[in-house]
């Protein structure tokens, strides 16, 4: 009986392993939901439209885009993490919803629990700006400044949590000036107050700020990267300029619902470092203001895991709160 049972459970093994393996041989044959945790137009939208082409071109099937923005991205987490787990639906989470809100307040999702890591898509530094009356060139001369004067020069944010306010906070607390946090519901308007002269400093991403640092109604004195990137080369890094450890960049990536077949997300895997590696791709990526990249599932794991003890660290330490 025992044999039985035991040649009953292979057989049965054996052929869920050669259904899933064609189901990967035929994957995907019919159109892909991509699920974007903001609204149309901004950066995760565009790197998913960009994205969604290129794998409708590759697999003849359709990308459609969903967005379900709401919360910060804790809503389209939420939701992508209820999708069936057939490789019919994809998420392109990033920073915010993946690791931060977690941190700041009760989400209905668990990352590790609710979702299969495919790989990191895109990096992007941030760059500090100054209104150009501030009368600093550096940023140790900005940090110099800020001794002189603590409590007295504002840094404007997107809003508690955001990449802008959490590079503010490792400034700080790294070292160690008084300067005051200004959230914004969005980054363009902390950046339009920076401009108007509202507040005297923003870390913002690179895209809203080029235009205004070519045009000199912006300064640029760092960027939060771990080395100088291409959309800035003059500008130095935060480490090169003198504080070490201040490295924090916003990025993307795709995710699958947890119980997706690993064949199928194997395969989806194989395909989207094909697409990553298009030269395309990789120049509207960076017309985006962010680099477009690629690792293994396992690489992608492991940089959430050490993103969410860096941040755990900080938002502990500086007592950030989501409002």
């Amino acid at each position: 009986m025992r044999i039985v049972r035991l040649l009953v459970f292979v057989f049965g093994l054996i052929a869920v392993l050669l259904n899933s393996a064609v189901l990967a041989e035929t994957y995907p044959a019919k159109p892909v939901r991509l699920i974007v945790t903001y609204p149309p137009a901004g950066s995760s939208d565009l790197m998913g439209r960009i994205l969604g082409q290129k794998l409708a071109e590759l697999w003849g099937q359709p990308v459609i885009v969903e967005n379900k923005p709401g919360a910060a991205g804790s809503i389209g987490m939420d939701y992508a993490a209820h999708q069936p787990p057939d490789g019919y639906s994809f998420l392109i989470g990033n920073l915010g919803p993946v690791t931060v809100n977690p941190l700041l307040s009760k989400v209905p999702y668990d990352v590790e629990r609710d979702f299969v890591p495919v790989s990191l898509i895109a990096t992007g530094p941030n760059v500090l700006v100054v209104n150009p009356k501030t009368p600093v060139k550096t940023l140790g001369e900005l940090i110099a400044y800020a001794r002189a004067n603590p409590g007295k020069l504002n840094f404007g944010s997107g809003g508690p949590g955001s990449v802008a306010h959490l590079s503010g906070e490792m400034l700080k607390s790294l070292a160690h000036v008084d300067i005051v946090h200004v959230p914004y519901k969005g980054g363009i308007l902390s950046v339009n107050d920076l401009i108007a002269g509202h507040v005297q400093m923003v870390f913002s991403d690179a895209l809203p700020v080029m235009q205004h640092i070519r045009a000199g109604t912006l300064r640029a004195l760092a960027i939060t990267s771990p080395e100088r990137s291409p959309l800035v080369p003059d500008v130095p890094t935060c480490v090169e300029s003198g504080v070490p450890g201040l490295v924090a960049v916003n990025w993307w990536g795709v995710l699958l619902p947890a119980g997706t077949p690993k064949a199928i997300a194997d395969k989806f895997y194989a395909d989207l470092v094909k697409v990553m590696h298009d030269p395309d791709v990789k120049e509207k990526f960076a017309q985006l203001g962010v680099e477009a990249v690629s690792g293994t599932p396992e690489q992608f794991a492991a940089y959430m895991r050490s993103e969410t003890v860096k941040y755990a660290k900080l938002v502990k330490e500086a007592n950030i709160h989501a409002e």
